[in-house]
């Protein structure tokens, strides 16, 4: 049954859209395109037709969305921006948007878009797939695949005895300017908002302003920070933890051939904060079309697509874990709701006064 949200989104994610900079893996494309030429007035029920919105990048989901449509039949015409971009398009475009389903890549765009109640309660069927903590709590959207913040570091520039127990220890002297951190990158956002969410604002602005003190290196994306650090240029960087595999398979190399190394802060601490990609059906979506591409993504092939293509965790149960990563349940994550984490405008602006980005 869904209950009447408390938390209001404002124009806020519109404003997201025109600050917040590509995320997660890889560059996204705004440019569209489709796996059909289908009109952009939506689809009628049974069509065989589907408009997608996605916050994930074109290069890594297209394949599977191809075999989606080679396996159904079913054309797929699909809008690519990043997700904030796509979240703030579909709040603008309200009952008019001819979206079918929105695939994002953090919970905090599918709150925000959840917050205007536009999308559709799912089915129990679809919800059982995914551990309760990682979908929406009134049931409008579900997540596909779980990312892990880490500390990435080189090992031959940094002892693994040597390694701070938690996030705050880098912003002490020891530190200073070895940091690599991208502020304008949603993973990093969504992070420091759900230090709000764990610690108030007044810690989160204090942690802000020691860490912009500390000289941080700051880079576009997550990619830069990886690449930087393979190459010994800084030692330590806060990403995701599927960077190390990209940047590997683009090398065309094992990742353990990398001089990266992933390491998880024990005991909770923020800095091992594990998000979600996910998916919602939007709420006019009369046809069954976008509950069969939901259902694809979270299937056996789908989750197994998501694990060895791009090096995230897999969601529902029996799916493999990406090699090298401890299991899901195994990491130590902060006590942390996803479905807080829908306020990106105040973190973005507590990083821009920080003088972060």
């Amino acid at each position: 049954m869904k209950i009447a949200r408390t938390v209001a989104l404002s124009a806020a994610v519109l404003a997201l859209g025109m600050t917040t900079a590509c995320a997660g893996s890889g560059t996204q494309s705004t440019s569209s395109t489709a796996a059909s030429s289908s009109a952009a007035a939506g689809t009628a029920a049974g069509d065989q037709k589907i408009v997608l919105y996605s916050g994930r990048n074109e290069k890594l989901v297209q394949p599977l969305i191809d075999q989606f449509t080679t396996k159904t039949g079913i054309e797929v015409e699909v809008r690519y921006g990043n997700t904030s971009q796509m979240a703030a398009q579909l709040l603008e475009e309200g009952d008019r948007s001819p979206a079918d389903l929105f695939l994002a890549q953090d919970a905090g765009a599918l709150g925000a878009v959840a917050n205007k109640d536009l999308f559709q309660e799912l089915s129990s069927e679809t919800l059982e797939l995914v551990p309760e903590k990682y979908r929406d709590a009134e049931d409008q959207w579900v997540g596909v695949t779980g990312r892990a913040r880490v500390l990435a570091y080189n090992p031959d520039l940094v002892k693994e005895a040597d390694l701070p127990k938690t996030v705050e220890e880098l912003n002490g002297s020891e530190y200073k300017g070895k940091v690599g951190i991208a502020p304008t990158n949603a993973s990093f956002q969504s992070f420091i908002t759900a230090l709000r969410v764990l610690e108030g604002d007044d810690a989160a602005e204090q942690y802000l302003s020691d860490l912009a003190g500390n000289s941080p290196e700051v880079r576009e994306g997550n990619g830069d920070i990886v690449k930087d650090i393979d190459a010994g240029k800084i030692p330590f960087g806060l990403v995701n933890h599927y960077y190390v595999y990209e940047i590997a398979h683009e090398k065309g190399i094992d990742y353990t051939e990398m001089n990266v190394k992933n390491y998880l802060f024990p005991e909770g601490n923020i800095g091992s904060l594990v998000n979600v990609s996910g998916a919602g059906i939007i709420k006019h979506t009369k046809d069954d079309e976008a509950q069969q591409l939901l259902d694809f993504f979270l299937s056996e092939d789908g989750q197994k697509y998501f694990a060895e293509t791009t090096f995230e965790y897999p969601l529902i149960e029996g799916a493999p874990t990406p090699e090298g990563m401890p299991e899901l349940e195994e990491i130590e994550t902060p006590d942390v709701d996803l479905n807080k984490l829908e306020d990106l405008e105040t973190t973005i602006k507590m990083i821009t006064s920080a003088g972060l980005a």
